[in-house]
């Protein structure tokens, strides 16, 4: 156990050779035996900097205005949409939201379920505008997604009974923007969460360090992993490095000192890597430290504003919407009768049509 937690440590900063991926430790199921220096989060969806980020948001603002107010003046569409500046106020708002959903979710809800659900959110507002896509309405199929990827296993009657209102509402909204959300996702579900590498770094710490009982960091660690999901460190590091800033970060609040630890027993053989290390951790501890909370007079006005100028194509409780709706609803109907009557010209005329569609696509688990 030991050996195995140092060889999980040193994966974790690509410090390990030879066939290092197929040792594992307890984990997340879908990352079992995959690497984050190999994986789709790594080379598709970690950026280098803020800016980076703050770019392509305001991207998805300038391309929305751009779509639904080509007849305005600029000083109309600056009073009719939201900056990009007011979207990343708002979007924090909802993250706040997320977390509070998540943490009194029935049954109580793995926290590496949660740090999925995070980054699909956040990774979802970096391709489109909160104006064309509602966050309270992606919020909660991000949470949905999250718990099929990470086998948490819940069905959606389950799921929507932790959801003040209209339930059946919120069940038709959630599986209509599931499949949306996969495809602005890429496709690439799989999420590398920090829970992991913290697993491996509490057993390392029991077996080469003097401090006593490392399980003493562990609230401040869960604490500290649950502030980084209201910070873009999730799309910015690696979890290794978000793991061990938690842990750093956990140790100075018990007075414990790993300087030592980190230095010579994790980076003894491999110093020149030293440097990115502490600056990443620094970085991740500061994000964390300079946390604003969104100021709730200003939240509420901007939840009307986004009231006014959402895209109400995406909007359920707009009549193009519900149109819209009716017209797919009505197609889908159309294809199903057509297939029914094909299967039982070609198979077995007295094949009763009600077999033919037992399964919910969207109720399908993904693996």
């Amino acid at each position: 156990k030991t050996c195995h937690a140092r060889r999980c440590v040193k994966r974790c900063f690509g410090l390990a050779s030879g066939r290092s991926g197929h040792e594992t430790l307890t984990q997340q199921p879908q990352t079992r035996g995959k690497m984050y220096s190999l994986s789709s989060q790594k080379k598709f969806w970690t950026f280098k900097t803020e800016q980076e980020l703050a770019e392509l948001r305001v991207k998805q603002n300038v391309r929305f205005i751009a779509k639904h107010g080509a007849s305005m003046t600029e000083e109309q569409r600056q009073a009719h949409f939201l900056s990009a500046d007011e979207e990343r106020l708002l979007l924090k708002q909802y993250e706040l939201q997320l977390k509070e959903f998540c943490k009194r979710f029935e049954p109580p809800m793995p926290k590496y379920v949660v740090g999925t659900a995070f980054h699909y959110f956040k990774r979802f507002y970096l391709n489109n505008s909160s104006m064309d896509y509602h966050p309270k309405e992606i919020l909660a199929t991000c949470v949905y997604l999250a718990c099929k990827v990470e086998e948490f296993n819940v069905s959606i009657a389950q799921f929507v009974a932790n959801i003040k209102g209209d339930r059946v509402k919120a069940m038709d909204i959630i599986l209509s923007n599931e499949l949306l959300l996969m495809q602005e996702l890429n496709y690439y579900l799989t999420i590398h969460n920090p829970m992991r590498p913290i697993e491996g770094f509490l057993i390392d710490i029991k077996t080469r360090c003097n401090m006593s009982n490392p399980d003493r960091l562990r609230p401040g660690i869960e604490d500290f992993i649950d502030k980084t999901f209201l910070t873009d460190a999730p799309l910015m590091y690696a979890p290794s490095q978000i793991a061990l800033a938690a842990v750093l970060h956990a140790a100075s609040k018990e007075q414990e000192n790993l300087d030592s630890y980190v230095t010579e027993s994790l980076f003894g053989s491999a110093k020149d890597k030293l440097p990115v290390l502490i600056e990443a951790v620094r970085r991740v501890r500061s994000m964390v430290r300079t946390i604003e909370l969104p100021p709730k007079d200003r939240v509420r006005f901007l939840e009307k504003k986004l009231e006014k100028c959402r895209n109400q194509e995406n909007n359920p409780d707009s009549q193009i919407y519900k149109q819209r709706m009716k017209k797919m609803y009505e197609d889908e109907d159309d294809l199903d009768v057509m297939g029914s009557s094909y299967h039982m010209n070609v198979s077995d005329a007295s094949l009763d049509v009600s077999q033919l569609n037992t399964t919910n696509p969207a109720n399908m688990t993904i693996d």
